[in-house]
């Protein structure tokens, strides 16, 4: 098996009511991932453990080589920016978990934006029903993909695999990419049956029969299947679209990072590898972080930051008039939003904003 994230620094939200929850989500799966090479590194649990697990991790992506001169420019103050991209390949192992079919998607995409000096951390969620302009990338046969418009976001990936998704993310936002963390959905599940399940608090009844998933309201003690059942489900949460589903995801999230950050990780040398070793076997990464080693001191750099005061956004967007069941970004908000990540600047309230929600 394998598995999704790791290691929390965080506590989930005390907040009631869904929608205020869910802004808290994916940022901090990204450090979650570091912190726990952190303390694997540090840990003294031998080279033979840190020679296998830095072999889960592959030779990961070479940017430059992927993506060509045509970026945008690198900002000597812009911090550093991640893109953080869970991959639904219902496939395999996936076929056999909750809601699978035999689609590669790129179900769960957000930016996290690091400011200079490390302190604070933005994240922004891009809706996998997207319509965005696909520049021209690589396909994942070797071929060339030739410029779009109007593809849908979560094409990106099955098509032209990770690069394309990074380029048409590039041409979006106008922002540099520095890191990619990629994890599936079979490690997400063999992550929660490591620390040994998730609970939720479910405020509305959510019963969905396309994944099996049937909650009441109260709270749930979630296993590895179930966990990815409620993360996937769509058609039981809200009005059906992708928004609603962000909601839960970032909801999950959060309660999945207080979990691990209950376990006596640094107490527990062999429950901190049950649940690394799980973890990078469905991590992949770019390849200036592509080592435990080099995603540790990563980790490090981000140490300081205080995840109390993480911003988790979503990117302004609207239903499209032509295909209702898509949005598209909302303007000047999406581009005010992106502007300010590039520049390490403030973002305005206004590009907080998003008129649809899924609620």
């Amino acid at each position: 098996m394998s598995t999704d994230t790791a290691i929390p620094t965080d506590r989930p939200s005390r907040r009631r009511g869904r929608k205020v929850r869910t802004r808290g989500q994916r940022v901090r799966r990204a450090i979650g991932w570091t912190l726990l090479a952190v303390v694997l590194v540090t840990g003294g649990t031998g080279w033979w453990l840190y020679d296998r697990l830095n072999s889960n991790l592959g030779n990961g992506i070479d940017l430059d080589k992927a993506l060509g001169d045509d970026r945008p420019e690198k900002l000597p103050t812009s911090g550093q920016n991640l893109l953080i991209l869970g991959s639904d390949t219902r496939s395999g192992e996936n076929a056999d978990l909750a809601g699978g079919d035999s689609s590669g998607l790129a179900d769960t995409t957000m930016v996290v934006h690091i400011p200079e000096g490390r302190s604070k951390a933005v994240s922004v969620s891009i809706p996998r029903d997207t319509l965005v302009t696909r520049p021209e990338c690589p396909a994942k046969d070797g071929s060339t993909l030739p410029a779009k418009e109007r593809v849908m976001f979560n094409s990106l990936y099955p098509t032209g695999g990770p690069a394309c998704v990074l380029k048409t993310v590039e041409h979006m936002s106008g922002v540099r990419i520095d890191h990619y963390i990629e994890v599936d959905f079979a490690g997400f599940a063999s992550l929660v049956d490591a620390i040994g399940g998730v609970t939720v608090e479910v405020d509305q009844p959510i019963k969905d029969s396309k994944t099996g998933l049937d909650l009441s309201v109260g709270s749930h003690r979630l296993n590895g299947r179930e966990s990815l059942a409620f993360v996937r489900t769509r058609h039981g949460v809200g009005d059906g679209s992708d928004l609603g589903r962000i909601g839960l995801q970032q909801q999950f999230m959060l309660a999945l990072l207080a979990e691990v950050r209950k376990q006596d990780l640094l107490g527990s040398p062999t429950k901190a590898y049950k649940i690394a070793n799980a973890a990078t076997k469905s991590l992949t990464t770019d390849s200036a972080i592509s080592s435990l080693t080099s995603l540790a001191e990563f980790g490090r750099s981000m140490q300081g930051v205080n995840p109390d005061t993480m911003e988790t956004l979503m990117l302004p967007v609207e239903y499209d008039k032509l295909e209702p069941a898509r949005v598209v970004a909302v303007e000047p908000r999406a581009s005010a939003l992106w502007k300010a990540i590039k520049e390490d600047g403030e973002i305005p309230e206004s590009a907080k904003k998003s008129p649809a929600s899924g609620g």
